[in-house]
C-alpha cells in the first residue's frame, strides 16, 4: 500500500477529572504541569511528522479537560488540508458553563469543525451510575455553545445495557438526541471491560439481561431511522452527509497516524502502537510493531462492521482473487435467516446480524 498525504490523525488525550466506572481507556488524573509536558511532547511529535492529514479526532481520556488554548496551539502545529475534519471529544462539565463559550469560540478559531460530547444517557439518575456529575441540561448548554460559535456538526454518545436502563428509559435519552439538532449519533453496547469498577462490582448494578440488551439495541436503530439519523456502522448514525470521516478510514482500511499512549497506527501496510505509558510517551519511547495489516481478513472483518458491507467487485481487485464458494454459501445461510443482505455487488448484515457480528465476521473469516 503506497503512503498517501491525505492520511488520518488520532491524538490521545489521556487525561481526565475522574474514572468513568465502565472505561478502560488509558487515562491519568488532570495535573497542569503534566498536561504542559505532555502537549508539548505532542506538539514536538506532530512537526516531526511528514504527512498532510485529510482528518484529526481528538480522543481520550476527556480532550475538553486540557482546555481550548492547549487543544488550539497543538491544532496550530498540525499539516492539513484546508477541508479537513477536525474532531474533538468533549465532557458536558466542561462545555456547559460560561467558560464553554469561549471554549468553542477558541476552538472554531483553530479550526475545530466537529465535536463530539459524551452524553451517554439523557436519564440524569443513569448517568450517575456511570460516574457522570453533570446531566442532560449541561449537555444542552455545551452543544447550544457549540452551535453559536459556528460548530454545528455534533455527534452525542449514548450507552445501551448500562445499569438500571428500561426501554422507556432508553427512548427518553434517544428523543432528547434527536430534538438536540446534532448531527449524529453514537450508540455503544456497554461491554464490562476486565480491571474497570463495573467488572470488579458488576453484581452490585442491575444491568439488563442479553435479550433486553438486543431489544434496545433494535429499538435504538429503529427509532433514529425513523427520525431521520441513517445508521451506517454498527454504532453510528448520521443525517446523511454527516457520517464521520475519521471513524470511516478506520472501517474501510485506510491509513491514519496515531499519537499518544495506547494510540494505534496503520501506515503502509503496517501497524504500530505506542505502549500505554505517558511516562514512556513523554520520555520518547518508539511505538511497538504490530505486524502488517489491510490483508483480506481485516478487509472482510472492519468492512463488515459497515451498513454497506463487503463489495465483492473491490474485494477481488485489492487482492487478486474473487471470494470463495464457501464463503457465499454461508453468506446465503445468513441471508435467509435474516442476518444479511446479499446482492450481486456485496454482502451487508443486518441489525440483528450485527448483534452477532462477532460470530458470523469469524465464520464468513474461516471460510476465506
Amino acid at each position: 500500500m503506497m503512503i498517501t498525504d491525505n492520511i488520518g490523525l488520532y491524538i490521545h488525550i489521556p487525561f481526565c477529572r475522574s474514572k468513568c466506572p465502565y472505561c478502560n481507556f488509558y487515562s491519568v488524573g488532570c495535573n497542569s504541569e503534566l498536561i504542559n509536558k505532555y502537549k508539548s511532547k505532542i506538539i514536538d511529535t506532530v512537526k516531526e511528522s511528514p504527512y498532510c492529514f485529510d482528518t484529526v479526532y481528538f480522543g481520550g481520556g476527556t480532550p475538553s479537560s486540557i482546555g481550548s488554548s492547549a487543544l488550539a496551539e497543538i491544532i496550530g502545529y498540525i499539516n492539513h488540508t484546508d477541508n479537513c475534519e477536525i474532531t474533538v471529544e468533549c465532557n458536558p462539565r466542561d462545555i456547559s458553563e460560561q467558560a464553554g463559550e469561549k471554549f468553542f469560540y477558541e476552538l472554531a478559531d483553530a479550526g475545530v469543525n466537529r465535536v463530539s460530547i459524551g452524553l451517554q444517557s439523557a436519564v440524569d439518575s443513569e448517568r450517575r451510575m456511570l460516574g457522570r456529575v453533570s446531566g442532560k441540561k449541561e449537555a444542552l448548554k455545551g452543544i447550544e455553545n457549540a452551535k453559536n460559535a459556528g460548530i454545528n456538526n455534533i455527534s452525542l454518545d449514548l450507552m445501551i445495557g448500562i445499569p438500571e436502563q428500561t426501554p422507556a428509559s432508553l427512548e427518553e435519552s434517544l428523543k432528547y438526541c434527536a430534538d438536540a439538532g446534532v448531527k449524529h449519533i453514537s450508540a455503544y453496547i456497554l461491554k464490562i471491560e476486565d480491571g474497570t469498577f463495573f467488572a470488579k462490582n458488576k453484581a452490585k448494578y442491575n444491568l439488563p439481561d442479553e435479550d433486553a440488551v438486543a431489544e434496545m439495541y433494535l429499538q435504538t436503530v429503529d427509532y433514529l431511522d425513523k427520525t431521520g439519523f441513517r445508521q451506517y456502522e454498527i454504532s453510528n448514525f448520521a443525517v446523511p452527509g454527516y457520517e464521520s470521516k475519521h471513524n470511516l478510514k478506520y472501517w474501510n482500511c485506510e491509513e491514519y497516524l496515531g499519537i499518544g499512549p495506547g494510540a494505534h497506527s496503520f501506515i503502509n501496510g503496517k501497524r504500530f502502537y505506542y505502549n500505554s505509558s505517558l511516562t514512556d510517551f513523554i520520555n520518547n519511547s518508539p511505538p511497538v510493531d504490530d505486524g502488517p495489516g489491510g490483508n483480506e481478513e481485516e478487509y472482510i472483518m472492519l468492512r463488515l462492521r459497515l451498513k454497506d458491507g463487503v463489495d465483492f467487485a473491490l474485494f477481488d481487485k485489492s487482492f487478486s482473487h474473487p471470494l470463495p464458494d464457501s464463503f457465499f454459501d454461508y453468506a446465503l445461510y445468513l441471508s435467509n435467516n435474516g442476518f444479511a443482505k446479499i446482492s450481486d455487488t456485496g454482502i451487508s448484515l443486518t441489525p440483528e446480524g450485527f448483534l452477532i457480528s462477532n460470530k458470523i465476521i469469524f465464520e464468513l473469516i474461516e471460510r476465506l
